[in-house]
């Protein structure tokens, strides 16, 4: 929930911000305890976007912290959860606009289309490049994505890996040949 802390940040600092939505996929303990007042967080589901596959997020204090000030209020935020379906349809939807999704900014789109009313337009934020999801939304759009020319240079270098005792000398060691290459 960085994206929202930084948006209530935002909105407290004059940004004129109406609301916030706190998207998530199938792992809704926030917006479950935005409508029972209950913090119950269930065992963690595997979604599409696996970055938000969080049950118990440790970052949600961070908002709780701004209410607690009375910084931002319980009406400046809104909770969405969104289904695999839902994120599947985002980022087919958002596809026929243009705009290239990965899942974790398709839940973003859909929470906020959810959350807006018929007079009202909002943004969504999506912070990771599809080209990092390319098994995914290749699968759901069913066409092929072509990596970013940054991206597609470090795919082709060689990877190097090596196992190491699990002891910080021997990382230290190993990492410090690395240095000497």
């Amino acid at each position: 929930f960085g994206n929202l802390t930084a948006g209530l940040i935002a909105k407290a600092l004059g940004l004129p911000i109406k609301r916030m939505v706190a998207a998530t996929n199938l792992n809704d303990t926030v917006p479950r305890y935005w409508l029972s007042g209950q913090w119950q967080p269930n065992k963690t589901i595997a979604t599409l976007s696996n970055a938000m596959d969080v049950s118990a997020p440790n970052n949600w204090p961070r908002v709780e912290a701004l209410l607690a000030q009375g910084v931002v209020s319980r009406a400046d935020i809104e909770a969405v959860k969104v289904d695999e379906d839902d994120t599947q349809l985002g980022m087919r939807l958002l596809a026929q606009e243009g705009y290239l999704s990965e899942p974790h900014a398709a839940v973003a789109y859909k929470a906020l289309k959810r959350s807006l009313q018929p007079d009202e337009v909002g943004i969504f934020l999506g912070t990771a490049h599809p080209a990092k999801f390319k098994e995914q939304v290749e699968n759901i759009l069913g066409t092929p994505i072509a990596l970013p020319a940054a991206l597609a240079k470090c795919a082709a270098e060689q990877s190097y890996s090596r196992d190491i005792p699990a002891d910080f000398a021997t990382l230290e060691q190993v990492l410090r040949q690395l240095d000497n290459r």
